[in-house]
C-alpha cells in the first residue's frame, strides 16, 4: 500500500457569514487545523479577502450570496460534495434587525419594528439555517458530522430593543434542541458565544466602548472544542466551555 493510499480524505466545513466577525475567525481556526472550506457571505469584496487569507493555508471555495437565497444554498452544498461532502455546517450568518449594514442607531421595540425587517430577520437567522441544514444533512450523515448554530443570549434573555432578533435566535435554538433528538449519528450544537468585539455589537451599541470585549478570534477556539472532543449535542455557553481551561468549575 502506498503513501497515497494512507492519506487521510479531507475534512471539509461549510462556514456561512465568514466574511468578517466569528465566521472568518472560525474560519481561519479551521483552516489551521487543516479543514477544506466551502465560504458564504453576502458582501463580495469581503468574502474576496477572507477568501485570500484563507487560500495561503488550506483549500477554499468561497461563494458570495443570501443563504436565504435558494439557488444560493444549493450551490454551497453542491460544494462541499465536490470536495468530499461536509464534515461541519457553520450556521453564523445573522443579522440584528433585516440588514447586513452595520448602522449605528438603537435597535426598535418590537412595537416599532417594520414587519419586512422582521420578516428577514426570521428568514436569515431562522429558517435559513434549517434550510441550509436539510441540503447539507446527507452529507453529514455519511461522515458522522456536525452542525453549529451560532445562537445568542438575547434566544433567552428578554433585552430591551432584541426581540426580533432573540425570537429568531429562540426559534434556531428549539430546531437545533429538535435536531439533535432526531438525528443521533450527528453532533448538532446551538453556541451562545457571548458578547464580543465586533462591527455587529458596536452596531446594536451605539456609543458605548466595546474594547474590553473578547476578539472572535479568541472565542472560536473554544466553540471548536466541540468538534474537537466530540461534545454531547445540545446547547452550550462559550463562557461555560472556557471555565475548563481556566481552572473554573
Amino acid at each position: 500500500m502506498n503513501a497515497a493510499q494512507h492519506t487521510a480524505p479531507a475534512r471539509v466545513a461549510v462556514v456561512t457569514g465568514a466574511s468578517r466577525g466569528l465566521g472568518l475567525a472560525l474560519a481561519e481556526a479551521l483552516a489551521a487545523d487543516g479543514w477544506q472550506l466551502v465560504i458564504t457571505a453576502r458582501g463580495a469584496a469581503g468574502l474576496a479577502a477572507a477568501e485570500a487569507r484563507l487560500a495561503a493555508v488550506t483549500k477554499v471555495v468561497a461563494l458570495p450570496g443570501t443563504i436565504v437565497d435558494d439557488d444560493h444554498r444549493a450551490r454551497l452544498a453542491e460544494a462541499a460534495a465536490r470536495l468530499g461532502g461536509a464534515s461541519l455546517l457553520v450556521n453564523n450568518a445573522g443579522t440584528l434587525n433585516g440588514s447586513d449594514d452595520a448602522t449605528a442607531e438603537p435597535l426598535p421595540r418590537l412595537a416599532d419594528v417594520p414587519l419586512p425587517a422582521l420578516l428577514e430577520t426570521f428568514e436569515v437567522n431562522a429558517l435559513a439555517p434549517i434550510a441550509l441544514t436539510q441540503l447539507v444533512l446527507p452529507q453529514l450523515r455519511a461522515h458522522g458530522g456536525a452542525v453549529l448554530n451560532i445562537s445568542s443570549d438575547a434566544a433567552v434573555v428578554p433585552y430591551l430593543g432584541w426581540g426580533g432578533y432573540g425570537a429568531s435566535k429562540a426559534a434556531l435554538d428549539l430546531a437545533t434542541a429538535v435536531l439533535a433528538r432526531e438525528e443521533p449519528d450527528v453532533r448538532v450544537w446551538a453556541v451562545d458565544p457571548g458578547s464580543m468585539r465586533t462591527g455587529m455589537l458596536q452596531a446594536a451599541s451605539p456609543g458605548e466602548d466595546i474594547s474590553g470585549e473578547p476578539l472572535p478570534e479568541e472565542v472560536a477556539p473554544v466553540l471548536l472544542g466541540l468538534l474537537r472532543d466530540r461534545t454531547p449535542s445540545g446547547r452550550y455557553r462559550a463562557e461555560d466551555l472556557a471555565a475548563p481551561a481556566r481552572g473554573g468549575r
